[in-house]
């Protein structure tokens, strides 16, 4: 594959690949499993567990047990201290990716090697290619949203960091983008930049002085796009100034980044005249992004799951762009590429690239009376169209049979690999009696409720939740950051709305034993998320790798006591009486 992109990038070529390589699903993941074995047979991890060389596919997942990352986070740190023998891998690890950490309150050390680097590019490729076909693009820039977190190393001297940066220092990575016409407008000093605020206004400002050039919007995940124009909306008038006399905000003080923006920054005042009389003719901010970039093809990013709350506002500042939701993947690898990009970001589905990994399923319907008898995982392509399982994944830097934690539903077939909608985490939210929800009845229980604002012209601007165990029976709280003041009454009425929309039957019967008790809504201070994101960024966590904790545990007290301090207003459901 990196042969080929050195003679250059032929998207047809790379969508006749990978038509062959999903026509033919079922011997590629043999293959695949094959090949990572034989390129570990020494290490020790696969000596342990007895699999003397066999390379089957049966004899793998009979001889070599499922985990989680607890169960590798001891291997995981010999290596990242420095141990010199075969621990999960054949060859060495090099590099660690760290987790953002924002799920269960501490970030997690992964294997990462160049394999991964070259999968991410494989996926970059495919996807593109079928976008390509149904959003043709020339020449030109992208405003992505990157950042680059500070690398550093180990105990034992391996670079750690997170995974979009040690994709985005890559020699590959930026091959690729060019090779896709759509290199980053924004120069490296500004991706790489210790602050992140400092970044994201370099962003913004390297987006408008090439705005005629810039095709594609995108980040890793939509909330960064959201907070990046949100952003836009409190500074357009600074940067028009920077625009109209050639001179960086004093804002900016990083000495690497004022160096390489006066590369770019030239005294413009027409330009400058231009983006002010586009802002002052918005009427709140609607079509934001197609009035300042007209060459805009779409907006692109991760959409699914956690992202979804994001996609109202994004689509009030996109006007009439396109949203086309990224693929799927995590920090310990990608899964599957958006190969149907036409379908709306909430029916996103990933067709799983066969060559790139070795995927297993766990069926995630009822097992026995007693729910106790796990189902066993079933293969890539003996997956049931309509049902839910729980993601496993083999790797080639040294995970396997790894749970990601991660529901998906199966909604068809690109010929013979299925193409996956991304559900939700699997238990984000902890249960109080034998209640069941997910993030994603959370999600749904917000957006019922947020509708009543909608009617006063206010928005959630971002939600998280509690699973409050410290009184009896325990309840749960729900916090809201809302974009202005509404009545007692719309908020009680939300606050009720919130508890009545879940639908798990075992939360219902709970609440209407009293076995859970009546849902507690608490308004916030606006800011208080940006609090959050500073507190993860402050962590090393990276505005493009963040996504807000949708249930916050025991383990994140910092952010619990974020949100505790912040708290302006408490209201107690009367649904259930």
């Amino acid at each position: 594959m990196l042969e080929k992109m050195e003679k250059g990038f032929d998207p047809e070529e790379v969508i006749e690949e990978f038509e062959a390589l999903t026509k033919d699903a079922k011997r590629v993941q043999v293959e695949t499993l094959k090949r990572i074995l034989k390129e570990n047979s020494e290490a020790e991890y696969l000596k342990k567990w007895g699999l003397d060389g066999k390379t089957d596919t049966e004899s793998y997942s009979t001889c070599v047990p499922l985990v989680t990352h607890k169960d590798l986070e001891p291997l995981i740190q010999q290596i990242a201290d420095g141990a010199t023998h075969p621990i999960l891998t054949g060859k060495p690890i090099t590099t660690i990716t760290l987790s953002s950490g924002t799920t269960e309150g501490k970030r997690k050390f992964v294997p990462f090697n160049d394999e991964l680097t070259e999968t991410t590019m494989q996926i970059y490729r495919t996807s593109f290619a079928y976008r390509n076909r149904e959003f043709p693009i020339g020449n030109g820039k992208a405003l992505s949203f990157i950042y680059g977190s500070k690398q550093f190393k180990t105990k034992g001297g391996l670079l750690a960091g997170t995974a979009t940066s040690n994709v985005y220092r890559s020699a590959q990575f930026k091959k690729t983008m060019k090779d896709m016409q759509t290199p980053c407008c924004s120069p490296d000093e500004v991706i790489f930049g210790p602050d992140f605020h400092q970044s994201l206004y370099c962003h913004l400002l390297c987006g408008l002085i090439f705005r005629d050039e810039i095709q594609v919007i995108s980040s890793t995940f939509a909330h960064s796009i959201v907070h990046s124009f949100r952003s836009f909306e409190l500074v357009w008038e600074e940067l028009c100034s920077d625009i109209k006399t050639g001179t960086l905000s004093t804002r900016i003080t990083v000495p690497t980044i004022r160096t390489a923006m006066a590369k770019i920054l030239k005294p413009n005042a027409e330009l400058a005249y231009k983006i002010h009389e586009k802002c002052l003719s918005l009427s709140n901010w609607y079509g934001l992004i197609e009035e300042l970039f007209p060459s805009v093809k779409y907006i692109y990013g991760i959409m699914t799951g956690s992202m979804e709350p994001y996609l109202k506002k994004l689509r009030h500042y996109a006007g009439g762009i396109p949203l086309l939701s990224a693929d799927y993947g995590s920090s310990e690898g990608w899964i599957g590429a958006n190969v149907n990009p036409t379908r709306p970001p909430e029916m996103a589905t990933f067709a799983v690239l066969p060559h790139i990994g070795y995927f297993e399923f766990i069926p995630l319907r009822d097992a026995g009376p007693l729910g106790r008898i796990e189902p066993r995982p079933v293969g890539l392509t003996d997956v049931h169209v309509g049902e839910e399982y729980e993601v496993v994944v083999t790797n080639f830097a040294g995970l396997y049979r790894y749970r990601l934690g991660d529901v998906v539903k199966v909604v068809g077939f690109h010929n013979s690999t299925p193409e996956l909608q991304f559900i939700c985490r699997k238990d984000i939210m902890p249960a109080i009696n034998i209640d069941k929800n997910t993030e994603k009845d959370l999600q749904l229980s917000v957006e019922a409720a947020a509708k009543l604002l909608a009617a006063e012209k206010l928005e959630v601007v971002d939600f998280t939740s509690q699973v409050d165990l410290s009184s009896d029976p325990g309840h749960y709280v729900i916090f809201w950051e809302v974009s202005g003041n509404a009545s007692d009454e719309v908020f009680k009425e939300c606050c009720n709305c919130i508890d009545s929309a879940f639908v798990d039957a075992g939360y219902v019967s709970s609440r209407k034993v009293q076995a859970i008790g009546p849902l507690e809504l608490k308004i916030l201070k606006r800011g208080t998320f940006q609090k959050i994101l500073d507190h993860y960024v402050g962590l090393g966590c990276t505005l493009n790798q963040f996504k807000m904790p949708r249930c916050v545990g025991p383990v994140n007290d910092r952010v619990l006591r974020i949100l505790c301090d912040n708290v302006v207003k408490s209201y107690i459901s009367s649904a259930f009486g």
